[in-house]
């Protein structure tokens, strides 16, 4: 079982907008995000499980990076609907541990993300895959993509590189944010995801400390999301795990995907930023092939269309 939660909710908050939503319908096995109120704060709930599973076979990661990368695009997936108008939210995870690094995005329900060494390994701790030893020390990363407005990034110190801590500190230190995140995956001997997904409370302006303490309560007595995501728990039943003893509404639930937005044309217009001696280089090889770091996919430019675009180029 890997699973990290961890919580911010006795903290007052001022400055997060209560936006409203359409209650929406959504049935099915697969992977979804479900959104609810319970009194004056929001509670998110992600089942990525075939998502994850998608992420690690791609990349051909190993137990612990799978563990690594399905938490931070979970958690990305979980920021991401908070925004309107299905928005993007990146993280990006840099540490001095041998993973090299993480990085997640997610916009609306669909996510992607890729780790630096997707081979990594470390002894388990505790009899958990230590993710936090993989990462080390380094900081967390937050960037938001709004329509028409230049992305904002926030970054912080990291709390234990577990992900869930991490986030939460950020949250609340750069966005003063009262939270509290679960984040799990669960992998079998085999390296097979059997479960993966997690929650994502969040205080609204003027929060009450009663609703504040109970869902706090509510949150340290509730197991682990990997766990309950297993045991065949739906985001829903989740919810009304955290929010016991509590007023819940259910607002909408939608499916979540892994999708890329690589293509050829994307990658030649990267191509083209290079500096023309670099260019140059890259011309004198009969092929060059440029991987995309998300997905995997491969895309091929011949040495005629190199020089081409090194003639091209500004010195």
């Amino acid at each position: 079982m890997e699973d990290i939660k961890s919580s911010t909710l006795n903290k007052p908050d001022e400055k997060i907008n209560k936006d409203k939503t359409a209650k929406a319908k959504f049935t099915g096995e697969g992977d979804i995000l479900t959104r609810a109120t319970v009194g004056d704060a929001r509670i998110y709930v992600a089942r990525t499980t075939r998502l994850v599973r998608k992420l690690s076979l791609r990349h051909n990661l190993s137990h612990l990076a799978t563990a690594a990368l399905g938490r931070t695009v979970t958690g990305a997936l979980l920021l991401a609907a908070t925004m309107k108008n299905e928005e993007g939210v990146g993280i990006k995870v840099t540490g001095d541990g041998p993973i090299q690094g993480i990085t997640g995005e997610a916009q609306g329900g669909i996510a992607r993300g890729y780790v630096g060494n997707p081979d990594v390994y470390l002894p388990p701790k505790n009899g958990h895959l230590d993710v936090g030893g993989a990462v080390g020390n380094g900081t967390i990363s937050v960037t938001r993509y709004t329509a028409g407005a230049k992305p904002f990034t926030g970054t912080a110190e990291l709390v234990d590189g577990e992900i869930a801590d991490d986030l939460t500190r950020y949250l609340y230190t750069s966005e003063q944010t009262p939270s509290s995140v679960g984040l799990g995956v669960l992998v079998d001997e085999t390296g097979d995801v059997q479960a993966a997904g997690g929650w994502f409370i969040q205080a609204l302006p003027n929060c009450s400390e009663e609703t504040l303490e109970q869902l706090d309560k509510n949150v340290r007595r509730t197991p682990y999301v990997s766990s309950l995501i297993d045991m065949g728990f739906t985001p829903e039943r989740i919810i009304q795990m955290l929010g016991k003893d509590m007023e819940v509404e259910i607002l909408d639930s939608y499916p979540l995907h892994f999708g890329c937005r690589c293509s050829r044309e994307r990658v030649k217009g990267v191509l083209e930023t290079l500096p023309k001696k670099e260019l140059k280089q890259l011309a004198e090889d009969e092929k060059t092939e440029i991987t995309c770091p998300y997905c995997n996919a491969k895309y091929e430019f011949t040495q005629e269309e190199m020089q081409h675009l090194a003639q091209k180029a500004k010195k």
